[in-house]
């Protein structure tokens, strides 16, 4: 019974998370008049998708996107690793209070950062350009995925090290040409919430960006459904397509993933 039970919860809760991505999927396929139909596809059609790629701005938010999470994704995992390396293996001033910082900063809810982080951008001339976003973005990835990145140092043997430094090789050289190749499941976790962090974040792109232009994937998809229109079958078939890239990545590094967000956990 104890059993038979488990199986049942765990079918339940697998047709909860499975059925809201389903219907998703199944409601892009439907022309906008049964939307709202409970049915299955009645009059499959692609036109959702046509509309989508060639009526709208659709290309250039992908652009944006691609741009703005490429260049989040690399420079947060260059100072992520860097900065976890530094505070795994070297002793200095302020290291402490650097690491409670990092700490404190993912504390603070995005709405209450929306005000302060708009009144910074605009005084850098920085609002309504990627680059904006691109910092804003960072400001979100690098905090947490510097926290990992120490615990998956911490568990690389201090001895890798010392045999660089033995070998002639700098600091820099030994984090880059010894440890960083046995830190891929690690890298590979943070490069992918970085991407995660600037190809699904509404409120920043919301607030930062106008026009629609220069709007990001996730700004993009609120002109289908606001206070003025309604178009339930285009915005659910943008949702599918943006879905596929994260897909996509999260396929490669679902490998790393266990053994990098579990690093630290114990100690050897």
């Amino acid at each position: 019974m104890a059993s038979v039970a488990l199986h049942a919860t765990l079918l339940i809760a697998s047709a909860v998370a499975v059925l809201p991505p389903l219907w998703l999927l199944v409601t892009s396929f439907k022309p906008t008049s049964e939307a709202f139909s409970t049915s299955l596809v009645k009059d499959f059609t692609f036109g959702n998708y046509d509309h989508v790629v060639n009526d709208t701005e659709f290309l250039s938010w992908v652009g944006n996107s691609l741009f703005v999470v490429g260049l989040t994704t690399v420079i947060g995992v260059f100072i992520s690793a860097t900065t976890g390396y530094a505070v795994s293996r070297f002793k200095f001033p302020g290291m402490r209070p650097l690491m409670w910082l990092l700490l404190i900063t993912q504390m603070f809810p995005v709405a209450v950062l929306i005000v302060p982080l708009y009144n910074l951008l605009a005084s850098m001339e920085l609002l309504n350009q990627p680059m904006g976003l691109v910092l804003t973005y960072l400001t979100i990835a690098v905090p947490f995925s510097a926290w990992m990145m120490k615990g998956y140092f911490d568990t690389i043997p201090v001895e890798i090290d010392e045999a660089g430094r033995v070998d002639g090789l700098n600091p820099f050289g030994t984090f880059w040409r010894l440890i960083i190749p046995l830190a891929k499941p690690g890298l590979a976790v943070t490069g992918f919430y970085s991407f995660i962090t600037g190809w699904a974040e509404v409120a920043y792109a919301s607030a930062f960006m106008t026009g629609e232009e220069n709007l990001t994937l996730a700004g993009g998809l609120q002109t289908f459904v606001n206070q003025y229109t309604s178009d339930w079958g285009s915005l659910t078939a943008a949702a599918v397509i943006v879905a596929v890239p994260a897909a996509v990545i999260f396929g490669f590094v679902q490998r790393h993933l266990v053994s990098g967000l579990t690093a630290g956990a114990t100690k050897s």
